[in-house]
């Protein structure tokens, strides 16, 4: 049996009730250290049906199918879920510590405040400011520029803008080969 064009939106329609129901279901029956979230289950199951849409063959039972399907997707995830071990033993060094990342990051700070300093007017005043390690407010940074609080945000906007464009500018775009 192969289905009219329109058929597959009329099968989510008809369908979603009961997929959101079975995921949500089968979600809450879950171990508590393999949960599984009934949003993704839900989306799971609904890329699996599309995918058999595609091919133009309907489930030949719609209920039973979603029920299967929802099944085994949860089965699959919570499987999943108690094979994956996160790497929070310490066995793994934090790659933010290595000294590459570090020299890196380092660089990458020196370029963007080298790149604010150009900035015209007070746009390298303001986003100086913002990008101080002291954190100040919006309140202290518009006392200390003698600006209204309420145009920080504008003007930031505007001078990131103007940042966005300049730093464009300088990245060199690779040529075409061939």
């Amino acid at each position: 049996m192969t289905l009219p064009a329109d058929a597959p939106a009329a099968v989510v329609r008809a369908l979603y009730p009961l997929v959101s129901a079975e995921a949500t279901a089968e979600a809450g029956c879950a171990a508590v250290g393999a949960a599984v979230e009934p949003a993704d289950l839900e989306q799971t199951v609904w890329l699996r049906l599309l995918e058999l849409l595609a091919d133009r063959t309907p489930p030949a039972d719609p209920a039973r199918w979603v029920r299967d399907t929802v099944r085994e997707e949860a089965r699959r995830a919570r499987r999943t879920a108690r094979r994956e071990r996160p790497y929070a033993d310490g066995t793994i060094p934090d790659p933010a510590d290595c000294p590459e990342r570090s020299a890196v990051g380092a660089d990458e700070r020196r370029a963007l405040h080298a790149a604010v300093e150009r900035l015209p007017g007070r746009c390298a005043s303001l986003l100086a400011a913002m990008l101080a390690p002291t954190d100040s407010t919006y309140k202290e940074i518009a006392g200390k520029l003698g600006m209204s609080q309420g145009s920080l945000g504008p003007i930031r906007s505007r001078c990131l803008g103007c940042l966005r464009r300049m730093l464009a500018a300088e990245v060199v775009v690779p040529e075409l080969r061939g």
